[in-house]
């Protein structure tokens, strides 16, 4: 079986999800696609922390926790279906690029609710981390990057300059068509790396500087 990868870049209540493999070394895509992490794909979902803000304590919170635990059912729905549509072809899901913002921590609800800035935040905080729950139960190995160092992290990693990486990588989605934006170039390129790393660190010969 030749292993492959999810690459999520998160949104609040949705993420670009790629599938990528490699073969002798360059990426090959799989498949693409956008996932709602909500089911009822409106403000009030996709902005939990924001919904939360205008309830009572104990009702947001409980409104905040019901949102966690329907979007890490989705996310892991997603990955199952994903490997479904694989089939019988030699490919597996074995690793996971999940695209960070910041990385800040974050403080206690009520603290949050009372700072529009880390709302902002926190909405995005719990996709991504019910990607990352996802991926932990689908047995995935786990690359964590922030978005702002992917770019010059996989250059260097494999020898190359940054435009032609880039360049790369919008090559990748030209057999799928729109929408192949930047959610999808970097969910590819997350991908990419996360097999990348783990080759190299089991072992597998690093591939030359690319052209």
């Amino acid at each position: 079986m030749k292993n492959a990868a999810v690459g999520l870049r998160p949104h609040s209540g949705w993420t670009a999800l790629v599938a990528l493999s490699l073969e002798n070394g360059e990426p090959v895509v799989l498949s693409r696609e956008r996932v709602h992490l909500v089911k009822t794909f409106n403000y009030s979902f996709r902005q939990p922390y924001h919904t939360a803000e205008k309830m009572p304590l104990l009702e947001g919170r409980k409104f905040i926790s019901q949102v966690r635990a329907e979007a890490r059912r989705l996310a892991y729905r997603a990955l199952r279906g994903v490997q479904a549509k694989l089939g019988d072809t030699d490919y597996r899901l074995t690793h996971c690029g999940l695209l960070l913002a910041s990385g800040r921590a974050l403080p206690s609800l009520e603290k949050i609710l009372a700072a529009h800035p880390l709302i902002h935040t926190a909405d995005g905080e719990l996709f991504r981390e019910a990607l990352s729950v996802a991926s932990k139960k689908y047995g995935l190995k786990e690359l964590r990057v922030k978005e702002r160092e992917l770019l010059a992290r996989a250059a260097g990693f494999l020898r190359c300059n940054e435009e032609i990486l880039m360049r790369r990588v919008t090559e990748l989605g030209r057999g799928f068509g729109a929408p192949w934006s930047q959610d999808e170039k970097f969910a590819a390129l997350a991908a990419w790396l996360a097999l990348s790393e783990s080759d190299s660190r089991s072992g597998t010969k690093r591939k030359p500087k690319l052209a």
